[in-house]
């Protein structure tokens, strides 16, 4: 009868490893018995016909070393001991073989980069102009080695997370050799017991305001120095370009005034410069537990300003609500498609005993919707079109009354008062020849207003 393999630092399956000593794969460079040492880093293996260094040697023998006992979670969290244990020289190899295919974004114009899990069937996936498709072969063998290559990019906290809830938010870093430094926003998440990770690129420069086509009344009212306190929210779909436009909006209120501003974020993004406002970036996770204790902490800290990365839960918007009742400005986003729905939204996270109270007090501090979207640009590329819902004593009356259905037509009417449906502003870019007349109607939300619009043009 032949003996089960042998494991390293499995408990409970084969023999252990001698006392002190480390798996074949993580034996420091240069130690007795390690492997010869390799080229540094990045220069850590033969170049396939792309160009992209093929993955280092000891990653194949370490993803063959889990019992096959093991599956899901629990084969994740071995892998993720066994990483732990490496040299820093090999996780220096792991991290710098994924950097090749982050920082292809830059040069093909990519937001998004996917990768790992059985669905990308071991390739590499980039969003360009909206579509995501496969660029790049990974040249691995298995789902486990890219597992490996993915918990090598999260810190003890992020595996904590990943444990936790499935999936973990984080913030990464890429150095270019100019000395400039690219951020991504990053999720990491299980697909089919192994993981996924998906890594959006972050802008390296803030888009100024008067950029994105705001009335003016409208890019006066998000200015802490015109509207003190209140709450404005910017919505969308995932990949709308939230985080662009609350970017523009913070910078030029960090130009415009002498003052605090507090973000609050998970993950952080876009990292402010102080210009005359003092910015303090709080991550959720590394610097604060919660967006509400986040909230909460702001709140004695004397800001002017609270951004809250998203209102994800009802003790989020209670958090906000009561910020901006208290007399500051607060911006933060939602994933929404429309100002009516980001209303109705809010009022839903609640109890139906709750609601009222809820649509009173938000009625009493909404002060701004933006909702946007991103279509197709016609001839490449994607440009902005938004929906703007500034809050007046009628659309205040309406929130409180419960009758949100009357707003579509207020902003239909409210163009003086910088208002614009979604609607308007997509036969506008068609006017513009910006997108066509399809991509127009395929990303209205009432289709019948935007072919009553191209009807009379």
């Amino acid at each position: 009868m032949t003996s089960p393999p042998s494991f390293p630092q499995a408990p409970g399956f084969g023999g252990p490893t001698a006392p002190g000593t480390l798996p074949a794969w993580s034996t420091p460079m240069g130690a007795p018995g390690a492997p010869e040492p390799q080229a540094q880093v990045p220069g850590f293996g033969d170049v396939d016909s792309d160009g992209f260094h093929r993955i280092p040697s000891f990653v194949r023998p370490l993803a063959r070393s889990a019992p096959k006992l093991l599956v899901g979670e629990d084969r994740l969290k071995f892998y993720a001991e066994q990483v732990a244990r490496l040299s820093i020289d090999q996780r220096e190899q792991l991290r710098s073989f994924v950097e090749q295919y982050v920082g292809k974004m830059h040069t093909m114009g990519a937001s998004d980069l996917d990768m790992g899990g059985p669905a990308t069937l071991g390739r590499v996936w980039y969003r360009v102009d909206g579509d995501k498709t496969p660029h790049f072969e990974l040249g691995i063998a298995s789902n486990d080695e890219v597992d490996i290559l993915i918990l090598n990019l999260l810190s003890e906290r992020n595996q904590d997370d990943l444990w936790e809830v499935q999936s973990a938010d984080f913030s990464y870093q890429l150095d270019g050799d100019n000395g400039l430094r690219k951020r991504f926003r990053c999720t990491a998440y299980y697909d089919n017991q192994h993981l996924g990770v998906c890594l959006r690129a972050i802008n390296e420069e803030v888009r100024p305001l008067d950029g994105l086509g705001f009335h003016p009344v409208i890019q006066k009212g998000v200015l802490f120095s015109n509207v003190r306190s209140g709450l404005a929210l910017v919505t969308g779909v995932t990949g709308s370009g939230k985080s662009t436009t609350l970017d523009a909006i913070i910078d030029a209120n960090n130009r415009d005034f002498d003052g605090h501003i507090v973000i609050i974020a998970k993950p952080l993004e876009y990292v402010h410069n102080p210009q005359r406002c003092i910015i303090r970036h709080r991550e959720v996770g590394p610097d604060v537990p919660s967006f509400k204790i986040g909230v909460s902490q702001a709140l004695r800290q004397d800001p002017d300003i609270i951004m809250i990365g998203e209102m994800r839960d009802p003790e989020t918007i209670d958090s906000a609500i009561e910020a901006a009742d208290t007399g500051h400005k607060v911006f933060s986003t939602l994933h929404t498609a429309s100002a009516v729905e980001s209303i109705d939204r809010i009022v839903a996270e609640y109890p139906p005993f709750e609601q009222e109270r809820v649509r009173s007090r938000l009625a009493d501090v909404l002060n701004c919707v933006v909702s946007q979207k991103l279509p197709p640009k016609a001839g490449g590329g994607r440009v902005l079109a938004k929906e703007v819902l500034w809050v007046t004593a009628s659309v205040r009356a309406a929130i409180k009354n419960d009758n949100t259905n009357e707003i579509y037509q207020m902003m239909w009417e409210g163009t003086r008062q910088g208002m614009v449906t979604l609607e308007q502003d997509l036969f506008r870019l068609v006017r513009e020849r910006k997108i066509t007349p399809e991509t127009g109607l395929q990303y209205s939300n009432n289709k019948r207003r935007f072919q009553q619009l191209m009807q009379t043009a």
